[in-house]
């Protein structure tokens, strides 16, 4: 049986929400302008969590009709507050939708997605129906962790596959890793006749706190295992315990906090004008 989707929890995710959304900032500098169709740009972003970041796309384009889309009733109900019309004559909405299977409603000037592409098996192959869907001139932007390869996810995959979690969480440490090298997005996305922007950024993200990458991964990579063992708080704990002395001896703290080393990898697509 397969297990089931990871339940979201919208204030834990918040915690960091300066570092997790930094990397946002950073791609939406260098997405161009787009083709402003009528002077108010559609624009869909995918995964939109809490909708924090989905506002700052009005910042930089305050007329565009937004609308984030997320598969989790928990981060859509926190969002909701968020939508409405914006002074300048724009709006923001939210929806419930799956990334695997969403197919835009109509033409949109700019899609894109901040740290969600990686829960979806197999999304650049949605790379083609999502540039199809953008007007001349329109954007595909988004950005993935990189970090898989961390000891703070390694660690969480080598704990699933111990013979004391095997059975109940063995593929769910490493069951989201579905990201590409960059050079394999940028290939992707050529081959699409797209002008493409590929890099990737490491961040050393400085946390306080005790315990902070733990406090970190639970707002993501461990929710699969927080779903899967929520109905026992035991094994909860004890998952927890385990997993926290590994954590504590990959990042001791420092004078100034916790050093947490995160990789991010970025792309900008952007569809030919004819």
């Amino acid at each position: 049986m397969p297990a089931a989707p990871p339940t979201w929890d919208p204030q834990i995710y918040l915690r960091h929400a300066g570092h997790r959304t930094r990397p946002f900032h950073d791609l939406l500098n260098r997405i161009p302008e787009l083709p402003h169709a009528g002077g108010s740009p559609r624009i869909a972003d995918l995964g939109c969590g809490p909708g924090n970041v989905t506002t700052l796309l009005l910042d930089r384009w305050p007329t565009a009709h937004v609308t984030g889309y997320d598969s989790s009733p928990d981060m859509l109900a926190a969002a909701s507050p968020l939508a409405g019309p914006t002074p300048a004559g724009g709006r923001l909405d939210f929806a419930r939708a799956d990334i695997a299977t969403w197919t835009p409603d109509g033409a949109h000037d700019l899609i894109t997605s901040s740290a969600a592409l990686q829960w979806v098996r197999g999304h650049a192959d949605r790379f083609k129906d999502w540039m199809s869907a953008l007007r001349p001139g329109g954007v595909f932007a988004f950005q993935v962790p990189g970090n898989f390869v961390s000891p703070s996810h390694a660690l969480l995959g080598e704990l699933c596959d111990s013979p004391r979690w095997r059975d109940r969480v063995g593929e769910l440490g490493r069951r989201y890793v579905y990201i590409l090298e960059p050079g394999e997005y940028l290939d992707r996305l050529a081959d699409l006749g797209c002008e493409v922007d590929v890099w990737e950024t490491t961040y050393v993200q400085l946390l306080g706190g005790e315990d902070p990458v733990l406090d970190w991964v639970r707002g993501t990579a461990l929710r699969p295992v927080l779903t899967a063992l929520r109905d026992d708080p035991v094994a909860t704990e004890e998952f927890l315990a385990e997993y926290r002395e590994r954590l504590r001896e990959a990042y001791p703290p420092g004078p100034h906090g916790t050093a947490f080393p995160f990789r991010r990898i970025f792309a900008v697509a952007r569809r030919p004008d004819a």
